[in-house]
């Protein structure tokens, strides 16, 4: 069982910066890849960002080079950090995990292949 807790979020004007974190109560963090997704008003939940234990990571398009996905196996945390934000960022922001250990184990991007998720954290960007 994987419990996460998301925090951090908030509202920012447009090009401003925020960071959100997540906290993962499990016992074996490193077997996990972790992921930040994102859900605005009227729209599926969609990737920002995955990352794996050995912290290679892939970003969306609509996001790279502009937030950066890091985590710590010391303190079982994610973290995101999120810059020139834009109003089309606006969302709740949402952190999962995906048991990815083992032969033949890969991140994935996919919203189904992650089976636990926090409660989500709201971003709002305003122009």
């Amino acid at each position: 069982q994987v419990q996460l807790v998301e925090s951090g979020g908030g509202s920012v004007q447009a090009v401003g910066s925020l960071r959100l974190s997540c906290v993962a109560s499990v016992s074996d963090y490193s077997s996990y890849c972790m992921g930040w997704f994102r859900q605005a008003p009227g729209k599926e939940r969609e990737v920002v960002a995955v990352i794996d234990s050995d912290g290679k990571t892939i970003y969306a398009d609509a996001v790279n080079e502009r937030f950066t996905i890091s985590r710590d196996g010391a303190k079982n945390t994610l973290s995101l950090q999120m810059g020139s934000l834009k109003p089309e960022d606006t969302a709740v922001y949402y952190c999962a995990a995906d048991y990815c250990w083992g032969p033949g184990a890969t991140m994935t991007r996919a919203v189904a292949d992650h089976g636990y998720w926090g409660q989500g954290t709201q971003v709002t960007v305003s122009s």
